[in-house]
């Protein structure tokens, strides 16, 4: 009887780490979701039968923890990237540092194959502090494992996202709602067409080389919020905040957030505003979903089956709907 293969994913409890451990699960594979609260993803391991999906403690700081989940994986994934910097986990610690660590040690035990997650936007020149340390991530990873996958996917979306469940959230708490960069462009992309790409990239079945993940559209800021109003049924002005007001914004939230020694979260910080200057789309330079052959999904296939909570009357409102609609005809 063959060895079962076995795949590390590091981030693997994460937004997307959690689609790539349940499609590797149903590929047959054991999975170890490496995380550095293990006792907090225990939901992991219904995505298997018994046994099959574990997920164990990791640092990605460190050498010593990585190499330990990592010895006997026939495959690695690596999702772990941060949207604002909180503590020791900075974005040259988690998305350049922690991105060498594991192309290094892979390369040294000789792992297989190697699939990691960076993002549209990645630019070593870039004002933005995310961007370039995606990027030195990248180079890192190609220069210890040339024949990695590597995808740079749009912004994500899905039940768990922190884009549309975010905005959607606070339409509910008033008339108003602020956005910056309105006119940016996004390609918003479905998690789990993310994860489709990073299996094929596990089993083998990707080219080496750096592909961009977009959706099948493209919308502004404000196109995406019209569309999610429109969702959740609910009316909202849509106010652009300025670069340069936003820019005051982030560095005063980010002094708020360092005084309170990361107790308080900041809502923006100036390295997303910095980020959100620049459109955020398949650029056409790289490989994208079509060298895959994945069917990219829609926004109007999935949002509406997650946003429905934020309708005023939530799970009823189609009902409510229904015999409002009755009473009109």
């Amino acid at each position: 009887m063959p060895k079962q293969k076995l795949v590390t994913i590091y981030g693997g409890s994460g937004f997307v780490g959690r689609y790539v451990a349940q499609r590797m699960a149903q590929e047959g594979w054991r999975v170890r979701v490496a995380t550095r609260r293990p006792n907090d993803a225990i939901w992991v391991r219904p995505y298997g039968v018994v046994g099959q999906v574990e997920p164990v403690f990791c640092n990605i700081r460190d050498d010593a923890s990585v190499r330990e989940v990592m010895t006997g994986a026939d495959a690695v994934v690596n999702c772990v990237g941060v949207l604002a910097e909180r503590g020791k986990n900075t974005f040259e610690a988690t998305q350049a540092q922690g991105a060498e660590r594991v192309a290094r040690l892979a390369t040294e035990l000789g792992v297989p194959t190697l699939t990691q997650i960076s993002a549209i936007g990645a630019d070593a020149d870039s004002a933005s502090s995310y961007a370039r340390t995606k990027a030195r991530g990248e180079e890192a990873v190609l220069a210890a494992y040339p024949n990695a996958v590597i995808l740079r996917p749009s912004i994500i979306f899905g039940p768990e996202d922190q884009f549309f469940n975010r905005f959607a959230g606070m339409a509910k708490m008033g008339p108003l709602l602020p956005v910056i960069g309105a006119g940016t462009r996004f390609q918003p992309v479905y998690v789990d067409d993310v994860a489709r790409a990073v299996v094929m990239g596990v089993l083998g079945q990707a080219k080496p080389g750096i592909y961009e993940l977009g959706g099948p559209d493209v919308s502004t800021f404000r196109e995406l919020m019209r569309y999610m109003l429109t969702v959740i049924r609910r009316r909202a002005l849509i106010v652009n905040v300025p670069f340069w007001a936003a820019s005051i914004m982030g560095r005063s939230f980010d002094l708020v957030q360092r005084a309170s020694f990361d107790m308080i979260d900041a809502p923006v910080t100036r390295d997303q505003v910095a980020n959100l200057r620049n459109d955020n789309v398949v650029s056409g330079k790289t490989m994208t979903f079509e060298d895959l052959g994945i069917e990219t999904t829609s926004l109007e296939a999935v949002v509406p089956d997650y946003l429905w909570r934020f309708r005023p009357s939530g799970q009823y409102s189609e009902i409510k709907k229904s015999a409002q609609d009755l009473r009109e005809s």
